[in-house]
């Protein structure tokens, strides 16, 4: 990720109010109904713990990694608040050694700090730690976020399309791949009318 954009990172999770909220995104709630009971998940920059924390309250075993501490402090305060545990590490998810074949479902909700290099070594990544049969469950937001500009990044690079993500998980049996527009308030950061596409993956079982 580089030292520059995680010390960014580390300077907007500094505050008291939780960024991104506490409650856990309205996809991967929906989503996460087709993980078998307490499911092995990886929460891929999982910030301040809105959804790591979540998925553990369902009974989940769930690592969440993220390059931010200030992110993790919260995200432990909001584990202890809920009463559910979870393994946090602090780490750059590009030089983390990345588990292989370990987790029954990775989620990755709104990673969009990646440039087109790095989001390919991302999904390579985060579809290697799963094992056969295991659940990739993400959400970015589209090309028409540009014109919302209600969250996200502003390069149009790092967003997604139907045909980046098909292209992307061709080698995955694609459960659900969805664009559409809808208001969310997820905290300060994600707040009003956005453009979002939604993926259902799964890992084949022969893989």
């Amino acid at each position: 990720m580089g030292q520059a954009e995680i010390e960014r990172w580390e300077q907007r999770y500094q505050t008291s109010t939780y960024v991104f909220g506490k409650e856990p995104n309205a996809f991967l709630r929906r989503a996460a109904s087709c993980l078998p009971a307490a499911s092995r998940v990886l929460a891929v920059a999982d910030g301040e713990g809105r959804n790591g924390v979540w998925l553990a309250a369902q009974g989940h075993q769930v690592c969440a990694v993220e390059a931010s501490l200030a992110a993790q402090d919260k995200a432990r305060r909001l584990a202890a608040e809920q009463g559910v545990e979870l393994q946090l590490i602090t780490a750059d998810l590009f030089t983390w050694e990345w588990p292989r074949a370990a987790f029954d479902a990775v989620a990755a909700i709104f990673i969009q700090f990646a440039t087109p290099p790095q989001r390919a070594y991302l999904f390579a990544a985060m579809k290697e730690a799963l094992r056969p049969g295991g659940y990739l469950l993400l959400q970015g937001y589209g090309l028409a976020q540009l014109q919302h500009r209600t969250g996200g990044p502003s390069q149009p690079e790092q967003l997604y399309t139907v045909e980046l993500l098909r292209d992307a998980f061709a080698d995955f049996e694609l459960i659900e791949l969805r664009e559409y527009e809808a208001e969310i308030e997820e905290g300060p950061g994600h707040a009003g009318k956005s453009a979002l596409i939604d993926v259902v993956a799964r890992r084949p079982l022969s893989r």
